[in-house]
């Protein structure tokens, strides 16, 4: 699906593959992309097998030279300080060792799973980074580790800014831009 969305529009898409390796040289590859993009699926393992691999560095490199970073889900809350994830089994649980890139931590699927808005507020109001709910078809934008914008393609979804004010937790909604 990535090859066909990207490979007829002005760009070269490639990807890599870390369990069957045939990139040698992940540095070179991953410091010469403009856009890195992180898919989903199970934040801690991919984290574990980034960090195996010495890829966690590598993003702090393409981050610092100012190469895009991107992703859904996984490949959105990987950024992050901390995160709420299923990595773990069918709980969710607060994962406090992501990259790093972000201040603060981030939660997925706030409108299309249930347990994600009470697990989320627990754990804020629990002593967990405050940080972002993120409704699916959202998008966070970043320049220089500080929220720019906030976009959507779908009616009706948002984003809210979480965190502990006094001994309750707050949701502040993010208004989106549409992009559709």
């Amino acid at each position: 699906m990535f090859y066909r969305a990207f490979s007829s529009r002005d760009c070269q898409p490639s990807d890599l593959a870390l369990f069957r390796r045939t990139i040698v040289d992940l540095r070179a590859l991953l410091l010469e992309q403009d856009v890195i993009y992180v898919g989903g699926g199970n934040t801690a393992n991919m984290l574990a097998v980034w960090r195996t691999h010495g890829v966690d560095r590598i993003l702090r490199e393409a981050w610092d030279k100012g190469i895009v970073l991107a992703g859904i889900s996984a490949g959105a809350i990987c950024w992050f300080e901390a995160s709420v994830t299923d990595s773990f089994g069918l709980d969710l649980t607060g994962l406090r060792d992501g990259l790093g890139l972000l201040s603060g931590s981030a939660c997925p699927h706030y409108n299309s799973e249930e347990r994600r808005r009470p697990v989320y507020r627990q754990l804020v109001g629990s002593g967990f980074p405050p940080g972002y709910a993120i409704d699916d078809h959202v998008g966070l934008h970043f320049v220089d580790g500080e929220l720019a914008e906030v976009v959507c393609d779908a009616e009706g979804r948002s984003a809210y800014a979480v965190k502990l004010e006094g001994m309750a937790v707050r949701e502040r909604p993010l208004t989106p831009r549409s992009l559709s």
